[in-house]
């Protein structure tokens, strides 16, 4: 189960959660932005990279690790990746810091002396998620990151928990992100389920939750062409999240839909399997 992966789409949506797990967190935690960067000779891809604003510069410039299996020479890559990018862009940055998030203290690295001045120093932040607390003392979406660590037994009652939560603690578009990234978590956790099940599991269907009326009605309440882009949009990370990434021309074809043919394909994505299905179902409407 790649769970570094829903990790990283979580900041992407609310990148000031980083900042909530720290505990001397930025004045201007909610101007970063996240971002994932490449650094040549040699060729390094960091995925969690979360930028000061643009307008206070040279800022921090924060490196984010998901680490959630075992690996040795992790700090290493880490610092390794780190220094090089904040090498190569001196100018922009005034300091570092790296956050490593781990389930458990059972995942770190065994052998750490090499590392010790950095890691007991300032600039480098270990969280364990199992010693944050109980999940329902949580703030929500640090929550939902834990909900990624809880056992198969644990799982489906929190989420559903959470996902009550959000319909009252959170906004119309951070309640699409949570039903989206619960959703995913549960279907990892159970991949031997299927759709169906899973959402029998978490009590709801996006057909029938409330969460999908309110996506229709905003698209009527907000103004047809604003809210059509926005309910293109979410189907848009809906398939994605299905289907894996979408070629540029699917991707157009769906931001082009009406609201009426949007609506339809929020319901018969559901049944999709494959790309090639969800081509055969625009080329049957568009043309």
């Amino acid at each position: 189960m790649r769970r570094d992966s829903i990790f990283y789409k979580l900041f992407q949506q609310s990148p000031a959660l980083l900042f909530e797990l720290l505990a001397d967190p930025p004045a201007n935690a909610g101007g970063y932005k996240f971002d994932s960067v490449a650094v040549k000779e040699p060729k390094f891809e960091i995925d969690g990279v979360f930028l000061p604003p643009d307008n206070e510069s040279p800022g921090t410039v924060y490196f984010c690790e998901v680490q959630f299996q075992k690996d040795e020479k992790l700090y290493e890559r880490v610092f390794a990746e780190s220094s090089l990018y904040f090498y190569r862009n001196r100018d922009r940055f005034s300091d570092w810091q790296a956050v490593i998030i781990y389930p458990s203290r059972s995942i770190e690295q065994g052998n750490i002396y090499p590392h010790q001045t950095l890691l007991n120093g300032n600039q480098v932040h270990r969280i364990y998620l199992d010693e944050l607390g109980d999940i329902r003392a949580l703030p929500l979406w640090v929550a939902v990151m834990v909900l990624a660590t809880l056992e198969e037994e644990q799982a489906p009652s929190q989420a559903r928990y959470l996902l009550a939560r959000a319909s009252q603690e959170a906004s119309l578009p951070e309640r699409r992100a949570i039903i989206e990234i619960i959703t995913t978590i549960i279907s990892y956790r159970f991949e031997q389920l299927s759709r169906a099940e899973v959402e029998s599991m978490l009590d709801i269907t996006l057909k029938e939750t409330r969460i999908y009326r309110e996506i229709k009605e905003e698209g009527r309440e907000e103004g047809r062409e604003e809210g059509r882009e926005a309910t293109a949009n979410f189907i848009i990370r809906l398939l994605t999240k299905r289907l894996g990434e979408l070629p540029q021309d699917v991707r157009s074809s769906v931001a082009g839909l009406p609201l009426s043919r949007l609506e339809e394909l929020g319901e018969a994505l559901l049944d999709f399997t494959s790309l090639a299905e969800l081509q055969a179902w625009l080329q049957a409407r568009i043309n």
